[in-house]
């Protein structure tokens, strides 16, 4: 374990684990957490450690009713643990880890690869048991966090650990309360003294003539960097050349890259992954996907379009396994893409399928948003309603 401990130390950006029983609030705080930093332009990444879960951002912004029929259910097995704790050793940004509620002896492995730790706990007796999890793998605590549905936000301390009260950590909200604003500033502080210059020298790496910056790319068409929206593609895409080798840096939705990503179809597509840095889009091969394939999909027809589903059944997937994949072939219409996947995945899908036009779901937008098409309607960039979705079994 020392040794281990040791390789962690070795990489100067801090991972830091989120830990408490089920039900406590871990989701909703790591997101809450992450859309503070977000504000604050932090660079940062936040890794669900356990993909079981089978939730994300979009989990808690999206249409409950949407998210309840999406949702991913869990891992066939823990094939994915080994690549897990790589990537989190090997990281490239400032690193939130949820560890789910109920982590097995094996996945609390993870916690190997990690430098400080978050309580947030309901009852002293998964305080006890969490902090003893913590000190067992030599984690720092930062904050040590009741978790109270129907209480009030408190902070007690702030040094050496920030102790105090997360009230009403419920789906569908964010966290608030001097407690959880304390515990911001901290990461705040963490994380922009291991990251000075990080920016600088990842773009400085990148494998193409031309990179683009997503943060900068806001500023110069006037607007906010925090969100991208649907109707900003179009005026993304006029800004980037056709059919150039590209890479794409910093942070943005799938849709974003899956579009840039076909605009510069077909030569070279590359983007910043925080688990494997600078990596160049995979080619997909269209045919019947073997049995036993690390990606799952099933086509659905939905009168005028069809609905593949991609799934991930181990919940992880290594970039390695890319000539072993086969995706479907498309039908001759409108394609609705869906699943929880890597962007490298979602980039190499938008240049594979050559469909009539091709959307990627959004479940908070209540549609799937168009980021290739090759008809004058529906437009890149229109959101395709779903309204079949609240009727599914």
């Amino acid at each position: 374990m020392i040794l281990r401990k040791e390789q962690v130390l070795f990489n100067p950006l801090p991972a830091v684990a989120i830990g408490g029983p089920p039900h406590s609030g871990k989701s909703v705080l790591a997101y809450s957490l992450t859309y503070a930093l977000r504000e604050h332009k932090v660079l940062h990444y936040l890794l669900r450690a356990a993909p079981m879960d089978g939730e994300g951002d979009w989990f808690h912004e999206g249409p409950q009713e949407l998210v309840r029929i999406l949702r991913v259910k869990g891992a066939r097995s823990e094939s994915w643990l080994p690549l897990l704790r790589r990537d989190i050793a090997h990281r490239h940004l400032p690193l939130l880890v949820d560890m789910g509620g109920l982590p097995t002896l094996e996945q609390e492995t993870i916690l190997d690869e990690c430098t400080h730790a978050i309580l947030l706990t309901p009852d002293e007796e998964s305080r006890r048991e969490w902090e003893d999890r913590f000190a067992r793998h030599g984690l720092v605590l930062l904050a040590d966090l009741r978790s109270d549905l129907h209480g009030e936000n408190q902070l007690e301390q702030v040094e050496p650990v920030l102790i105090g009260t997360l009230a009403g950590l419920e789906r569908g909200r964010r966290a608030e309360g001097p407690a959880f604003e304390a515990l911001v500033a901290r990461l705040v502080r963490l994380f922009r003294a291991a990251s000075t210059d990080l920016r600088r020298r990842h773009l400085e790496q990148a494998p193409a003539e031309l990179v683009v910056d997503l943060d900068l790319l806001a500023r110069r068409m006037k607007r906010s960097a925090d969100r991208w929206y649907p109707e900003d593609l179009p005026q993304v895409l006029a800004y980037l050349p056709p059919r150039k080798p590209l890479a794409l840096y910093g942070r943005g939705p799938n849709w974003l890259y899956a579009a840039v990503a076909a605009h510069t179809a077909p030569s070279s597509f590359y983007l910043f992954d925080v688990r494997l840095g600078w990596i160049e889009t995979p080619a997909l091969r269209i045919g019947i996907p073997p049995s036993g394939s690390p990606l799952v999909a099933s086509v659905r027809p939905l009168g005028e379009v069809s609905l593949v589903e991609f799934s991930l059944p181990d919940a992880y997937l290594n970039i390695d396994e890319i000539e072993t994949l086969r995706v479907p072939p498309p039908p001759q219409k409108g394609l609705i893409l869906s699943g929880r996947l890597p962007h490298w995945l979602w980039a190499a899908l938008a240049r594979v399928y050559d469909a009539p036009w091709i959307a990627v779901l959004q479940p908070q937008l209540h549609g799937a948003v168009v980021v290739r098409s090759r008809r004058v309607s529906p437009p890149v960039g229109t959101v395709v309603p779903l309204p079949f979705f609240p009727h599914s079994p």
